[in-house]
């Protein structure tokens, strides 16, 4: 079924979009907006242990990634996109501690400023000698240090180190995360942060500070967080953003509390029997034949959904002191194959419909206005085998305005199951309103 869990996540402070304008890929969504799509969070991997995994499987270990540069609203002109190839230079693995550095060059936009450069009529300065120095301009250039320790066997630190040479900033982020018996508690702090809303548009706030508790997911289907979050400075524009940054970033402390519950039902289900899992015969010998993913293994049709409700306290800013507000989603979920086979064994579709606030649905429905941030919101997703390991995904959300349903995002994806890793695939995704493409290597997600 789709991640229903997205739905309590996205209330809070952690949902992590995928993106490619930062070198660690992630971004965060805004608190309290519409759920995202599944097909846009990010993956649970670190940047540098996807592009370890990754580098295998591609030329040289380049990997790339396409995105249109980040500019503040003081910028005079919006470039269009550009091509990015990552690499891992530096990479240290051992048993308690990883250690990755991470580069990034733009090669369109660093050829076409040398051959510019090379063309150029100066007779003060030689050709060769001008197009050395365009070549060596670090603005073409980003560099990332990525480090992860365990502590101990519940314990891990996290830090990430970035900087960016096109706009010469800099941007830090430490994560420490502890694991107790029925719980998680992260404390992570970023200088600065940069979030996402739900135009796809980005934010930047100077610095952000958290401290999590989150249970793990009962029997019962009973899950709660709480914690308290600190927005440091005011939230800045990008990407020639107009207007007032969204509520959520306003500058100030709040603590915050929510709880969920879920559940689900199989209409039908065709489990896995022991014909299933026969051996093959090939050339390089034998091997048992499993699914290409074993979350997508067995045919069925599955009715599921949560609600829960979050409250929160402004201990200081201009925010209202107190707040409280219900979610939900629903979901129906349907798929037919086993994804075994070469062909025509996956066809898979999911409809999920969000409520992020009932309190503004209300509202609005009893006020009659149709603001795009009180609509249910119709998450639907589409995946075809098309041959082997190979599927196609495409993801869309869609408001659902009474007088005309418009579809708010999309994003394409092709999707590489790795039968190896169990529920392992390498995804290449397209998002075109935010004109974004990024290779990623996922696990556990649908």
């Amino acid at each position: 079924m789709a991640n229903l869990r997205t739905s309590m996540d996205a209330s809070f402070y952690d949902l992590n979009i995928a993106t490619p304008q930062t070198l660690h890929g992630t971004v965060r969504s805004i608190p309290g907006e519409p759920t995202p799509l599944d097909g846009a969070c990010a993956s649970k991997l670190l940047r540098m242990q996807q592009l370890s995994l990754l580098g295998n499987g591609f030329p040289l270990g380049i990997i790339p990634s396409y995105a249109p540069p980040l500019f503040s609203s003081s910028s005079s002109q919006k470039e269009s996109g550009s091509l990015s190839l990552q690499t891992l230079w530096l990479k240290e693995p051992k048993e308690k501690w990883w250690l990755g550095l991470v580069s990034q060059l733009r090669p369109i936009k660093l050829l076409s400023s040398v051959k510019t450069e090379a063309l150029r009529a100066d007779s003060a300065v030689p050709r060769f000698k001008r197009a050395v120095k365009k070549l060596l301009d670090p603005s073409f250039y980003s560099f990332g240090l990525c480090s992860h320790l365990d502590l101990s066997e519940s314990t891990s630190v996290l830090l990430n180190v970035e900087h960016d040479g096109q706009h010469k900033k800099q941007r830090t982020k430490g994560i420490l995360h502890h694991k107790l018996p029925n719980h998680d508690i992260t404390l992570e702090a970023a200088w600065p942060e940069l979030f996402v809303d739900r135009n796809n548009k980005y934010w930047e706030m100077p610095m952000s500070l958290s401290l999590d508790c989150l249970s793990l997911v009962s029997e019962s289907g009973l899950r709660y967080r709480f914690g308290i979050h600190q927005n440091g400075g005011t939230a800045k524009a990008v990407d020639l953003v107009d207007g007032q940054p969204p509520a959520s970033l306003t500058p100030g402390v709040c603590a915050k509390a929510a709880f969920s519950y879920e559940k689900s039902k199989d209409l039908w289900r065709k489990p896995e029997t022991k014909e299933d899992l026969t051996l093959v015969k090939t050339k390089r010998g034998e091997y048992r034949n499993t699914a290409y993913d074993l979350r997508m293994k067995e045919p069925h049709a599955t009715v599921s959904g949560i609600f829960g409700g979050t409250c929160e306290a402004w201990l200081s800013g201009k925010r209202s002191p107190f707040g409280a507000d219900l979610f939900g989603s629903i979901c129906f979920a349907i798929q037919h194959g086993k994804f075994r086979k070469a062909y025509g064994d996956l066809t898979r579709f999911d409809a999920r419909l969000d409520v992020s606030s009932a309190s503004a649905l209300v509202r609005g429905v009893s006020n009659h206005l149709t603001s795009s941030s009180v609509l249910p919101r119709l998450n639907l997703s589409l995946q075809q085998q098309i041959a082997g390991p190979v599927v196609f995904r495409v993801s869309s959300k869609v408001a659902l305005d009474s007088r005309s349903p418009r579809i708010e995002d999309v994003i394409y994806s092709l999707n590489y199951s790795l039968r190896y890793l169990g529920s392992g695939k390498v995804v290449a995704w397209y998002s075109p309103k935010r004109n974004e493409a990024m290779v990623e290597m996922r696990v556990f997600e649908f």
